[in-house]
């Protein structure tokens, strides 16, 4: 038996790998009009996953339906999110589903965090960026 996409013309395929995996979750995310949909390959930098994707809703209610979305079409390929947390409050809602993280963010949740530009700065970088920082900081406590 082969389920249908809400499209109708594609199949309803299952999961098979992480590529799988994330294009099933960006599409979700396109089904419902995310935006600025970016996605990430941390493979490099962290174990924990292997691709993190970040999307804006315009509203609350918005980024509660776009992240929604992502879990009934991963349940519909057989895959169940690893956990969800922030879906009551809509800001900020992620999507564990393990080999691959969804970020689903108002813009200005998204502008302050900029989750983007952490994940792409390679270790050096942001080694280099702290220290400065804490620098930074010891200056301005001197004086």
């Amino acid at each position: 038996m082969q389920v249908q996409s809400r499209s109708k013309t594609q199949p309803m395929q299952a999961v098979t790998d992480n590529v799988d995996l994330k294009a099933a979750a960006i599409a979700a995310l396109e089904d419902v009009k995310g935006l600025e949909i970016t996605t990430i390959d941390v493979t490099k930098q962290t174990d924990v996953t292997d691709y993190m994707i970040v999307a804006t809703g315009t509203s609350s209610r918005h980024v509660k339906s776009l992240a929604n979305n992502v879990i009934d079409e991963m349940l519909k390929r057989g895959v169940k999110p690893h956990g969800v947390e922030g879906l009551a409050e809509g800001e900020w809602v992620l999507v564990d589903l393990v080999d691959v993280v969804v970020h689903v963010m108002l813009s200005q949740t998204r502008k302050f965090y900029e989750i983007e530009r952490l994940w792409s700065m390679s270790a050096e970088s942001r080694e280099a960026r702290n220290q400065e920082e804490s620098s930074q900081e010891e200056s301005s406590q001197e004086e």
